[in-house]
């Protein structure tokens, strides 16, 4: 089965990564390819739209003789993290309750 991966579940995955620690975005693609089946392709343009949508920063590092851009989450973007959270809890439990009952039939 292939289910169509929606923005606000994958914004939430990448702020909750980045929430841990900042990430360069190759490392940071690997971490969410644990949880959600998607390309670096992908991942490029959300960064991209949450750095933006004033959700990250970015800096640059020295690594073996080139720069790496990290992502670091800002305060705005642990607040939309939490509302994500939030709002996720919500569906999550609302799903649950109705496969649940059906299970149950």
């Amino acid at each position: 089965m292939h289910i169509q991966i929606p923005t606000v579940l994958l914004d939430g995955t990448v702020l909750a990564a980045l929430s841990r620690e900042d990430m360069y975005g190759y490392a940071l693609t690997k971490i969410v390819q644990e949880s959600l089946s998607i390309s670096e392709s992908t991942m490029y343009p959300v960064l991209r739209r949450l750095k933006q949508e004033g959700y990250l920063e970015t800096y640059d590092e020295p690594f073996e003789g080139r720069n790496r851009r990290y992502y670091r989450l800002t305060p705005i973007g642990h607040t939309h993290l939490e509302e994500i959270i939030d709002e996720w809890i919500v569906f999550r439990d609302s799903l649950d309750r109705l496969l649940e009952d059906n299970r149950h039939e």
